[in-house]
């Protein structure tokens, strides 16, 4: 079975009580992730969440760069204008060498591009000296429920290899064992930092716990973000590392 069904996996089913968490935890974990100085960000995650308002809040700089597929919530523009630049392009030409601090690559942007090595060799070249990219994936393990979810057996063995996932709506899904991931960071001249599932706190325990106290949401973060499940690849539906440019 899937770790959570296909119909959840956007946040538009009925484990709300777990998307809010989810939702929680990568708030809490961009805001230390973050530069704790005035910095110029660059924001990948394609007009998909809410991470280029919250770094701007904390007063960046912020590009982002949109995705010409998607429409992007008008009054997510609005609020953030002012604060935050959109772009849309289709790739990071449009930067010079050297020019942003942070590069956040949410909502698994990496793995809606499939040429996942071309975009990462660009953002080490537009990151700064010690800069830093924040990355999230489909997980290996996301990748082979869909597969079996969808009887094909015969792709489950083909862990070593890239891993196309095709959803259910016609889009592709590109998923990545922690190995993979560290591979694609450190071929584009990267260090990684740390690499771990994004939560290894089950739905049902999150909805337990938030069933039985809503006030309990900051606690679980903290318990999530307190984990150290590094390089675990064998829980969770996304992983998230965080690289530094030498």
């Amino acid at each position: 079975m899937l770790p959570i069904p296909a119909e959840e996996l956007n946040g538009s089913g009925t484990l709300g009580p777990y998307w809010n968490f989810y939702r929680a935890v990568v708030a809490e974990q961009l805001s230390r992730w973050l530069p704790g100085e005035p910095s110029v960000v660059l924001d990948l995650s394609g007009g998909r969440g809410r991470w280029s308002g919250q770094a701007a809040r904390a007063g960046h700089r912020v590009i982002e760069l949109l995705d010409f597929r998607r429409t992007v919530d008008a009054q997510s523009r609005l609020r953030d204008a002012g604060r935050v630049r959109h772009v849309r392009a289709d790739d990071l030409s449009f930067l010079p060498d050297e020019s942003v601090d942070a590069v956040v690559a949410e909502e698994r942007a990496m793995s809606i591009e499939l040429m996942s090595e071309s975009v990462m060799s660009d953002v080490a070249r537009v990151l700064r000296p010690g800069g830093r990219t924040l990355v999230c994936v489909d997980s290996l393990v996301l990748g082979m429920a869909i597969l079996a979810e969808q009887g094909q057996w015969q792709h489950l063995r083909q862990t070593g290899e890239v891993m196309l996932v095709p959803w259910p709506d016609g889009s592709i899904t590109r998923c990545f064992s922690s190995g993979q991931l560290r591979e694609l960071l450190m071929g584009a001249g990267l260090e990684v930092e740390w690499m771990r599932p994004r939560t290894v706190l089950s739905p049902s325990t999150v909805d337990h716990v938030l069933g039985s106290d809503s006030r309990a949401l900051t606690w679980l973060v903290r318990t999530e973000l307190e984990a150290h499940p590094d390089d675990d690849d064998t829980v969770g539906i996304h992983l998230v590392a965080s690289a530094r440019k030498a």
